[in-house]
């Protein structure tokens, strides 16, 4: 039942396809993982993507074509943000953050402090402060212009999942299920505004209407008032985790995308819901950013791009990832070796000379091939120094003891495959397809 529910909405998207683009339907094309993180520039103009690819991409929004790409952090990127129209922040799976200058692509600071992943990160008002919130339970301040730490917002009993600077104040959401405002300049907490009973999310403040929105694990989704904490409205629609919150240019509309692939819009004025679509034929809806205008939505997911939706289409847009992904297959249909690839290696890694940007090298040719020396990417230190040469053996060593300490300081994630056979199956694989 599910295969064929999956099957209809793949052959309904390929048929909305054709007339997507008419409908003010767009994407940005040239990711090589799933888009993690999106925003969209004050004036409309541009766009910023995070990916698992390890990229940040900059975009020309109205276009859909890109600009450059941002290249230095040796992971997932899971946030990204323009500080003013020369500079961005991202922040990731490496544990840092980093401060681009959006004219030549190059990094002018690297945030680095974190023990855990980068979730979320966020630009003061003024544009002189960033703030990094990370699973390692605290909070970063950093200076802009220097990338100088000031500081460390701490007392989270979980991973803090997003920040949000508003009305002098910086608010953070944790999975130990609590919203927290802090005093930047003596970075101690002021109050603790929420205890839901599950992790939240995301948060998102209006401190100009006087409301605060949070999104939370169990799917709940609601609106408080920032004085007295309030309940204002309850948009809880039983799909969870809720995963991204956006609100529109002039604040009359707020969107919000789940972990089941829906986007809905609501209007703030009486919190009743404009629209509520599934947008991901499946996966979650990781980000959202509303454009310039406000009558579209950019959304990052499962897919290898980000979409624009126009907000109210009268015709029904392009599922995003409405291809099947060779990993998701049928393990029945897949030899051994072939399964051990798909599910351990593809979505870091080609097989072929394909040109798409991944989180990893490609395998083309990876026997006798010297450790370190794919043209364009950009390796770790450690493997780039290092002298090993891919053969059957040193493949088989690598999955054995894991990449962490078969090359220590690599950014390959930790991965061992512990049973000899299939490891030579997927070596066998390799030989026969690379």
């Amino acid at each position: 039942m599910a295969s064929a529910l999956l099957a209809g909405l793949w052959a309904a998207a390929l048929l909305a396809a054709a007339d997507a683009q008419a409908n003010g339907f767009a994407s940005l094309e040239g990711h090589g993982g799933p888009v993690m993180a999106v925003d969209i520039s004050e004036d409309g103009a541009r766009a910023l993507t995070g990916s698992f690819d390890n990229s940040v991409g900059l975009w020309d929004a109205e276009r859909a074509a890109p600009i450059r790409w941002l290249d230095g952090h040796e992971a997932a990127v899971k946030a990204v943000r323009f500080i003013d129209a020369r500079r961005a922040v991202s922040g990731g799976d490496d544990m840092t953050a980093r401060i681009w200058d959006l004219e030549t692509g190059e990094a002018l600071h690297v945030l680095e402090g974190h023990t855990g992943v980068v979730e979320a990160v966020a630009v003061s008002p003024d544009r002189r402060l960033v703030a990094t919130a990370s699973r390692d339970r605290r909070v970063g301040l950093w200076d802009v212009e220097s990338g100088a730490h000031l500081g460390w917002l701490e007392g989270h009993g979980g991973p803090v999942n997003d920040v949000a600077f508003a009305d002098g104040l910086i608010f953070t959401a944790a999975a130990d299920g609590t919203i927290r405002s802090w005093d930047p300049a003596t970075r101690q907490m002021k109050r603790i505004m929420l205890r839901h009973g599950f992790g939240v999310t995301a948060v998102l403040v209006d401190p100009a209407r006087g409301w605060l929105v949070y999104g939370a694990q169990d799917g709940g989704t609601r609106v408080i008032d920032l004085a007295t904490d309030a309940l204002l409205a309850d948009l809880t629609a039983d799909r969870r985790p809720v995963l991204a919150l956006a609100e529109s240019p002039d604040a009359g509309q707020l969107a919000i995308g789940d972990g089941q692939g829906h986007i809905m819009v609501v209007n703030t004025a009486d919190w009743s819901v404009v629209s509520d679509f599934r947008a991901a034929l499946r996966g979650p809806i990781w980000a959202l950013a509303w454009d310039g205008a406000g009558t579209r939505l950019l959304a990052g997911g499962i897919a290898d791009s980000a979409h624009f939706w126009p907000v109210g289409a009268k015709a029904a847009g392009p599922l995003m990832d409405a291809r099947n992904r060779p990993f998701l297959r049928d393990p029945a249909t897949m030899s051994n070796g072939e399964r051990q690839f798909q599910r351990k290696c593809s979505i870091c890694h080609a097989l072929t000379e394909d040109g798409v940007r991944r989180a990893g090298p490609s395998l083309a040719g990876i026997f006798g091939r010297k450790a370190g020396t794919w043209p364009g990417y950009v390796y770790s230190d450690a493997v780039a120094r290092s002298s090993i040469v891919w053969s059957e053996e040193t493949i088989d060593a690598l999955f054995a003891i894991g990449p962490e300490h078969y090359i220590p300081g690599t950014k390959m994630p930790a991965q061992r495959i512990t049973d000899p056979q299939d490891r030579a199956d997927l070596i066998a694989f390799l030989r026969d397809n690379s």
